[in-house]
């Protein structure tokens, strides 16, 4: 009985898609968390830029 259970591959396939799904997942929040960064980078960029030439500089 033990061999048969080890031999038997009916739920490996949804563990393989599983992990991934989760390894997508991490990439995509890990690649959105930088994203952010460069995107809030560039909008105290152009802050910058249009205070200082409202400001005469």
């Amino acid at each position: 009985m033990l061999v048969r259970f080890i031999k038997d591959e009916c739920g490996a396939t949804a563990i393989e898609y599983g992990l991934i799904v989760a390894v997508l997942s991490l990439a995509i929040v890990g690649s959105l968390g930088l994203l952010m960064n460069n995107i809030e980078n560039n909008f105290d960029y152009i802050s910058n830029i249009v205070t200082d030439s409202s400001s005469g500089n």
